[in-house]
């Protein structure tokens, strides 16, 4: 169990994610999927959360993330969806188009 520390605590949060793509579309594959990877990873490190495991399928996200004890699980969920989501729309313009079944 590795503890983190900030200046005054000590601390262990650990939250287990899942999230799914509208309508469970089968959306996160290839080069989708790599660059979901990268954008995660990128705003999870802006936020000081360490993705301790995770899991990309081709419907949903799996993760198990530790959170410092300042940041609401309720941000951090809304960055991790809002950012990926916008920056995989502008760069692949097959996810803003009609559904793929």
């Amino acid at each position: 169990m590795k503890h983190r520390y900030g200046a005054h605590s000590t601390y262990d949060l650990k939250y287990h994610l899942v999230f799914c793509t509208k309508y469970r579309y089968r959306v996160l594959t290839g080069n989708i999927a790599t660059r979901a990877v990268e954008l995660i990873k990128e705003i999870c490190s802006t936020n000081y959360v360490d993705i301790v495991s995770g899991n990309i399928s081709p419907d949903h996200v799996h993760m198990l993330i530790s959170v410092p004890p300042n940041q609401s699980l309720s941000k951090i969920v809304q960055y991790i969806k809002g950012k990926s989501s916008r920056k995989l729309q502008q760069e692949f313009e097959i996810l803003g188009t009609a559904p793929l079944g």
